[in-house]
């Protein structure tokens, strides 16, 4: 299920600080890396990345002018792309940090790593998955330096679909780094130049190729904490299409990579059933509640594909959607297809190498790759630890879930605390079997909270009054206005 995003754009203050510390020893979060992982790292940022395994050489990829676009600020770089025309098609080169070039199996950083499984993110700051001397410096693929990467050639045709693949290891270089603002900016003023332009194409294209196939991309909010004069307000920032455009790149290389592995009858997928039609039926419910319209005969990605995220009632529709994409887990197999092994949402075989240097699988399902399209075996270490990565990355993704539902309950309280007593206008977005209790999302701030009353209505107006705003407890409550 996709999670709400949460950005803190002014400074978080004293209190808001000692939250953040409180909430990290009440889950128990990863705290510093042990001496041992964090030497590991520093011998390996001096001495350079492990020798290709084999005996195979790294292709020199250092003339390709590549680029990243990542998040402003973000250190920790696992892919760079560089796009080029390819006849009537195009050919995507994408870059992803070689992680397995720095982590030894078996050793101290690879133990931390198992033991995180992903990176956490905090409005405070970020619980990185490996040391970052290494996913921060030589690991990553910041511009200016070589690195070690698994480099994926996809070529498309003029209609954006895939016609060919290959993966191999091979040092990188990127030229540049690019936000996705800065990326909207050029593209809508029309400066960007190829390959930078060449996003927006096969963007647009791979958003068709979904939409054909029956796939969708929900473009969730971000809430975003914003202080002005002295007070602190939450509200919700709609996605660029940029950001769009990037992910079906990366989509794109999930789909190529679980293509070599069902093929091959071994690896790893991210699985997703289908909704089932008490879902479905339940969402058209909601559509009617918010009025969203949702013509008969057309498909529930149409719908989304047509709403404004910007909008209140839009935006209530979204975060209800997102039910239909729960029970995601992953599959592993060694002994041919597994009996589910598609998506839903992506509407395909689909797995996750993409990003190694925040998310554990991916190493694994990287070195899987590149092992069948070079017609070796797959190492030891991947295999003996296949079928141990679903339950590790259940757990892991269960914790990120928590840590983003108790950081927004946090800032949420911090927000509201000079409030209590208020009245806000919202909208109700969600409400329970006797019609009595649910969720209220506020106009302004975009805040959305538990709420009971008599005669709720879902999708009406909502007027109600904040009883409880607590940092401690990170909890918020209101009652009817």
């Amino acid at each position: 299920m996709p999670r709400r995003h949460l950005h803190l754009k002014a400074a978080d203050g004293e209190r808001l600080r000692a939250g953040f510390a409180a909430l990290r020893a009440d889950l128990g979060l990863p705290g510093a890396f042990p001496p041992a992982a964090l030497a590991e790292a520093d011998a390996a940022a001096v001495t350079g990345a492990r020798t290709v395994p084999g005996g195979r050489t790294r292709r020199d990829a250092t003339d390709l002018p590549f680029l990243t676009i990542d998040p402003a600020g973000s250190r920790d770089l696992d892919q760079a792309m560089h796009l080029e025309r390819r006849g009537t098609g195009y050919r995507v080169h994408y870059a992803i940090a070689d992680v397995a070039a720095w982590v030894t199996p078996g050793g101290a950083i690879d133990t931390e790593a198992m033991r995180r499984v992903e990176t956490l993110y905090l409005p405070d700051g970020s619980i990185p998955l490996h040391p970052p001397v290494l996913s921060e410096g030589p690991a990553s693929l910041l511009p200016g330096q070589d690195a070690p990467a698994l480099l994926w050639i996809l070529d498309l045709d003029a209609d954006g679909e895939l016609v060919g693949t290959d993966v191999h290891r091979a040092t990188v270089r990127s030229r540049r780094r690019f936000d996705y603002r800065e990326v909207q900016r050029a593209v809508d003023a029309g400066t960007a130049e190829e390959p930078l332009a060449l996003l927006r194409d096969i963007g647009l294209l791979r958003e068709r190729a979904e939409r054909d196939r029956g796939g969708i991309s929900l473009p969730i909010p971000e809430q975003e904490v914003v202080e002005a004069r002295g007070t602190w307000h939450l509200e919700f920032r709609a996605p660029i299409p940029a950001e769009g455009w990037n992910a079906q790149i990366s989509l794109l290389t999930g789909m190529a990579a679980a293509d070599l592995m069902t093929y091959a009858g071994v690896g790893i997928l991210r699985t997703l059933p289908d909704a089932p039609a008490t879902a479905l039926a339940q969402l058209r419910r909601v559509a009617r509640a918010l009025e969203v319209d949702w013509p008969d005969g057309t498909t529930y990605g149409d719908v989304i594909r047509a709403l404004d995220p910007a909008r209140p009632n839009n935006a209530a529709f979204l975060q209800e959607a997102t039910g239909l994409l729960r029970g995601a887990g992953y599959t592993a197999f060694d002994a041919g297809v597994p009996e589910l092994a598609t998506h839903a949402a992506v509407a395909d075989e689909y797995t996750h190498v993409t990003a190694p240097l925040r998310r554990l699988v991916d190493r694994f399902a990287g070195e899987v790759c590149a092992a069948l399209v070079a017609g070796t075996d797959i190492p030891d270490w991947v295999m003996g630890r296949l079928h141990e990565l679903p339950k590790a990355m259940e757990t892991g993704d269960r914790k990120a879930h928590e840590v983003e539902r108790e950081c927004v309950d946090l800032v949420e309280a911090a927000v509201l605390e000079p409030y209590v007593g208020e009245h806000f206008d919202g909208i109700v977005v969600d409400l329970n079997d006797r019609q009595d209790a649910g969720t209220v999302q506020l106009r302004r701030p975009a805040v959305r909270a538990k709420f009971a009353g008599p005669g709720l209505k879902l999708g009406a107006p909502a007027r109600v009054r904040l009883t409880d705003a607590d940092l401690g407890r990170r909890r918020v409550r209101f009652a009817p206005g």
